[in-house]
C-alpha cells in the first residue's frame, strides 16, 4: 500500500489543523496505521495508532485528548484530528501502515512496513 500524507500548514497556537493520509490499493482496510512525527533535531516519535477497522485507538500521552484518530475504509483515509496544538507540535507528521487484523494497536515505529512522505506542521506562538 502507498501512502499520502496531506493537510499541513502553519497555525497559530490554540488552533486546530486535520491531517490525512490517503492509500493506495484495495486491501487498506486490512491494515492498522500510525501518525508519527518528527520535530527539527529530534527522533520521530509515536502519535496516534488505529486498527484496521478503526476499532481501537492508541495515543501518545501527550496527545490524549487533544488529537483525535479516526479512519474511513471507504475512502481508504485515516485522518489525524489536531486541536488545541502548541509551539511544541511544530513537526513532520508521517502515516505509516501495517497489514494486520489484530485488533490491538502499537507505537513501536518498527512495526509498520509502509511509509508515507511527511507533511509540515508549524505551530506559531
Amino acid at each position: 500500500v502507498q501512502l499520502q500524507a496531506s493537510g499541513g500548514g502553519l497555525v497559530q497556537a490554540g488552533g486546530s489543523l486535520r491531517l490525512s493520509c490517503a492509500a493506495s490499493g484495495r486491501t487498506f482496510s486490512s491494515y492498522a496505521v500510525g501518525w508519527f512525527r518528527q520535530a527539527p533535531g529530534k527522533e520521530r516519535e509515536f502519535v496516534a495508532a488505529i486498527s484496521w477497522s478503526g476499532g481501537s485507538t492508541f495515543y501518545a500521552d501527550s496527545m490524549k485528548g487533544r488529537f483525535t484518530i479516526s479512519r474511513d475504509n471507504a475512502k481508504n483515509t485515516v485522518y489525524l484530528r489536531m486541536n488545541s496544538l502548541k509551539p511544541e507540535d511544530t513537526a513532520v507528521y508521517y502515516c505509516a501502515a501495517r497489514r494486520t487484523l489484530s485488533a490491538v494497536v502499537t507505537g513501536t515505529q518498527y512495526e509498520y512496513d509502509n511509509w508515507g512522505q511527511g507533511t509540515l506542521v508549524t505551530v506559531s506562538s
